[in-house]
């Protein structure tokens, strides 16, 4: 991991309920029905990991739906 103080301030990968991930800087107050999800890192690392984590784009609530129907 890459040094804070020299590279800018610390982000958060933040996750919903609905399995949404977003960037989130460290030294807030994460919003209303988010969680941290993971260390705090620099925002490339953090981009990198929801680009990893993050591969189907649709709500959770949508993807069980469609789930539901198929069945």
């Amino acid at each position: 991991m890459t040094d804070q103080l020299d590279n800018g301030p610390a982000y958060l990968v933040v996750v919903n309920d609905e399995e949404q991930y977003s960037l989130w800087r460290s030294d807030r107050e994460l919003p209303a029905g988010w969680s941290a999800d993971g260390a705090s890192a620099s925002r490339e690392d953090c981009l990198d990991r929801i680009s990893r984590q993050w591969t189907d784009l649709r709500p959770l609530s949508l993807r069980k739906r469609l789930e539901m129907e198929r069945a």
